[in-house]
């Protein structure tokens, strides 16, 4: 591990002094790449030279158990005892930071979701949770946009679809994706009783041109006029867009923008990203036993949580984490649940490594 951190900060090293190359100043696309490579590796050089520190001080205090002074060498073990337990935190972070990274962790997302069982409930459940992630996107201040929507009768969405891009977005949600369960009493339920209903949420990484290459004669795309709630026409062109892709029947639609232009290029951006999903669902439907018990696999067949609003909870039942504050969860503050999720997920990586 040492000699790999070692190499780690001789490339470090290397690209401070190229950000520094006027060269290198005067060609934009060549010192983003580097500036950014740099930031990533910040976190690993930052650790390993605190390790390095706390290293060389255990030995420099360990060599001070020499003094015959009793009360100054008790003083010193205890120095010693901090100081290892400081080295030993410092060596499992440097661990975990040297895992392998998730080539799609800094892309933006399509966040898709979707009523299922529950009819009206599941509706107006999903657009709670529509509601949860917008507010959780803006307090990191990512942008959210949605692509397209369908309204319930009752104000619920029986499907949402919104782009959410900033800084580290699939990194954060790519833990999001499965069955989200929640009992509580509708208000359409004269007798109070409580119902379970549920809803699918799928969170996939936004493809970009060169991974997925789409041939035009694959495609059937119709336009039509945007409908609004209850059917009527909001629209008195036809600026809606339909896109049919031939060889594996996936369908998208938008209809959320005046331009027919603008629809057509937001339903080939979800497009893209869903074929892309689904070709690495197959490869990753090949790969060991050991990596489909990782936290975030994908399978969104399995209820991932559970929010009970008679007793304010949320279980998330992969971790077993439960928390009895749902009013603020579903205002976004979710993190407490995603730094969990990320935590079991580095531990489970960290034994497959060991192996």
């Amino acid at each position: 591990m040492f000699s790999k951190l070692k190499e780690i900060e001789i490339r470090y090293d290397e690209l401070e002094k190229l950000l520094s190359d006027p060269a290198v100043i005067g060609n934009y696309g060549t010192y983003q790449k580097y500036a950014k490579e740099h930031a990533d590796l910040s976190d690993i050089i930052n650790a390993y030279r605190d390790y390095e520190k706390t290293a060389a001080a255990l030995d420099e205090t360990q060599s001070l158990l020499k003094e015959s002074d009793e009360d100054l060498r008790i003083l010193i073990k205890e120095e010693i005892l901090q100081l290892r337990e400081k080295a030993t935190l410092l060596e499992e972070r440097l661990k975990v930071l040297l895992l392998p990274k998730d080539a799609r962790d800094d892309r933006n997302v399509f966040l898709e979701i979707r009523a299922g069982t529950g009819g009206e409930e599941a509706a107006l459940f999903a657009a709670d949770l529509f509601r949860m992630y917008a507010m959780y996107g803006e307090s990191r201040n990512w942008k959210t946009d949605v692509v397209s929507s369908n309204l319930s009768g009752t104000g619920g969405f029986k499907e949402v679809i919104m782009l959410v891009e900033g800084t580290g977005v699939f990194s954060r949600l790519k833990y999001e994706s499965g069955v989200h369960r929640v009992q509580r009493v509708p208000v359409t339920e004269a007798q109070g009783r409580i119902h379970t209903s549920a809803v699918t949420v799928a969170v996939i990484p936004e493809a970009e041109d060169v991974e997925i290459n789409i041939d035009p004669n694959d495609l059937r795309v119709d336009v039509y006029r945007s409908t609004g709630h209850g059917g009527q026409s909001v629209n008195t062109t036809d600026s809606a867009v339909r896109i049919t892709h031939l060889p594996t029947g996936l369908v998208v639609t938008c209809q959320d923008e005046k331009s027919q232009h603008k629809n057509k290029a937001k339903a080939m951006k979800v497009l893209r990203a869903r074929l892309l999903d689904q070709l690495q669902a197959e490869q990753e439907a090949e790969i060991s036993e050991a990596r489909k018990k990782q936290v975030g696999s994908g399978d969104r067949s399995q209820r991932i949580r559970t929010y009970n609003f008679p007793q304010g909870r949320m279980t998330d039942h992969r971790i077993g984490l439960t928390l009895y504050n749902l009013e603020r969860i579903l205002d976004g503050e979710i993190d407490e649940i995603i730094d969990a999720l990320m935590t079991h997920y580095q531990a489970e990586a960290l034994k497959t490594s060991a192996m």
